[in-house]
């Protein structure tokens, strides 16, 4: 194997043979294991515990000498470390037995600690597996028996409070994680598959202490409208976006800035993400009939100031929500559109008048998250306008680009952490005009007003060279 060695052809059933702890302290990477042998990658030429790993796996060990550079490429790629600087010892790459009693609670731990936001634990026709999602990308981590996988699944539903003898049907729970000082919820969703129960868990971040619009990545154009909206003392403030697209977290960061002793704020969410002091917020509850309607209703009695609705999904919901700010309330909310301006015709669409819409929305946001790249090892390279997508007309040229290429800061991903790209739409006199007429080309409004669309801001953080352009395609496909 050469320096620069092709890292991705190790199987996660080879590297399972390791726990991090003992990769990192003998320096060895397994990459191929035989009935009778086991080869592993090193540093160096020979090693004086061969023998104590020939004992501890009843076979022959192999080592290949790929130099430092490689093997530490290797090390920080499979083996990564947790955000206190440990490798992750607490959930060992080992097959799980039926006395791993505390597998699941380890997994999530060293979950948290990697900053995942869902762990996919999933069954095949012949193999099971642990799947990451960190910055957004799923990321195989463990291969688990075939036979234990039943047990790992009914432990998961016994934690969550589910049950265990019904197979055939999704279900829904809730876990709350206490254990080695993380305190955090986890929302449980068990579904049906082919092969046997698939299950992911989200893992809630409880602790809205830390976030910050002004580090959201908002330019600050964008986040003085956005402010402007915000500090009016009725209205309605949507933000668009798919499911993963930091909605949640910009509402928080909101709240967060709003949040004074002299206001009284309601919050209905399914799930609650965050918690913080001084908000009171209201898990839905679908199956009592607790739905985001009938909650704002009793919300209107509760003397509210500010009211955050978890998503607006039906017409129940959106006229709701029109009535709370047409009585003097900000109501703040979600709802799944491709676009700022596209919010506006999804409540039209569900039975809102224009009037009213017009009316009722201070400001309108659409959002996505991208990589960004890291600043340790990104790379400088020509760029080629046939790396655009076909049919779209960059707003400048572009001579240059950068392109991820791993480091250990980044667990050689080349990227490191994400950041959100808004497109913002404060709603005056003229635009008011225009959701009354139903028009949907407002593009020469956007250019009065300076209004910078996903496409245009994600072509912005390209050109800055913070993120790549594999990165932001999708949004320049809605140029």
């Amino acid at each position: 194997m050469e320096e620069n060695a092709n890292i991705a052809e190790i199987k996660t059933e080879v590297l399972q043979l390791f726990s991090p702890d003992q990769a990192w302290q003998y320096r060895l990477v397994p990459f191929e294991v035989s009935q009778t042998q086991v080869s592993f990658y090193t540093d160096v030429d020979s090693i004086a515990y061969i023998d104590e790993l020939e004992l501890l796996f009843a076979k022959n060990i192999s080592l290949q000498n790929i130099g430092n550079v490689a093997l530490q490429t290797l090390l920080t790629t499979y083996y990564r470390k947790t955000q206190t600087g440990n490798s992750s010892s607490s959930a060992n790459r080992q097959k799980y037995t039926g006395t791993s009693n505390d597998f699941l609670k380890n997994l999530i731990s060293e979950s948290k600690s990697l900053k995942s936001s869902d762990i996919h634990i999933e069954i095949y026709d012949e193999r099971c597996r642990v799947r990451l999602r960190i910055d957004g990308v799923l990321m195989e981590r463990y291969i688990l028996d075939k036979n234990e996988y039943p047990a790992i699944i009914n432990k998961l539903k016994i934690m969550a409070n589910l049950d265990i003898a019904e197979k055939r049907l999704p279900q829904d729970g809730r876990i709350f994680f206490n254990q080695n000082g993380q305190k955090f919820d986890i929302r449980v969703s068990v579904l049906p598959t082919l092969h046997g129960e698939k299950v992911v868990l989200r893992l809630l971040s409880n602790d809205a202490t830390n976030i910050d619009i002004y580090k959201l990545g908002f330019s600050e154009f964008d986040l003085s409208n956005y402010l402007e909206g915000v500090r009016r003392p009725h209205g309605i403030i949507l933000i668009s976006g798919p499911t993963g697209s930091g909605k949640t977290t910009t509402l928080y960061a909101t709240l967060k800035l709003l949040n004074k002793e002299s206001r009284n704020i309601l919050t209905i969410e399914d799930p609650i993400e965050y918690t913080l002091e001084g908000i009171n917020q209201v898990q839905l509850k679908e199956s009592i009939g607790l739905n985001f309607g009938s909650a704002l209703r009793t919300f209107l009695r509760q003397d509210p100031d500010i009211i955050m609705v978890g998503e607006i999904r039906d017409y129940d919901t959106a006229s709701m929500a029109i009535r709370a700010s047409l009585t003097g309330h900000l109501v703040l909310s979600t709802i799944h559109t491709n676009s700022a301006w596209g919010t506006v015709s999804r409540l039209i669409d569900m039975g809102v008048p224009p009037f009213l819409v017009a009316n009722t929305l201070n400001v309108s946001i659409a959002q996505r998250l991208v990589r960004v790249l890291c600043k340790h090892c990104k790379k400088e390279v020509p760029f080629e306008e046939s790396l655009f997508p076909r049919q779209y007309k960059a707003p400048r040229a572009v001579s240059s680009h950068y392109v991820a290429q791993g480091c250990e800061e980044c667990f050689h991903t080349g990227y490191r952490g994400r950041k959100a790209v808004y497109e913002v739409v404060p709603i005056d006199q003229d635009l008011g005009d225009a959701i009354k007429k139903n028009l949907n080309m407002v593009d020469h409004l956007y250019k009065e007003r300076g209004i910078g669309t996903l496409s245009e801001n994600a072509f912005i953080l390209f050109e800055r060279g913070e993120t790549t352009i594999d990165e932001i395609y999708p949004l320049l496909l809605n140029f």
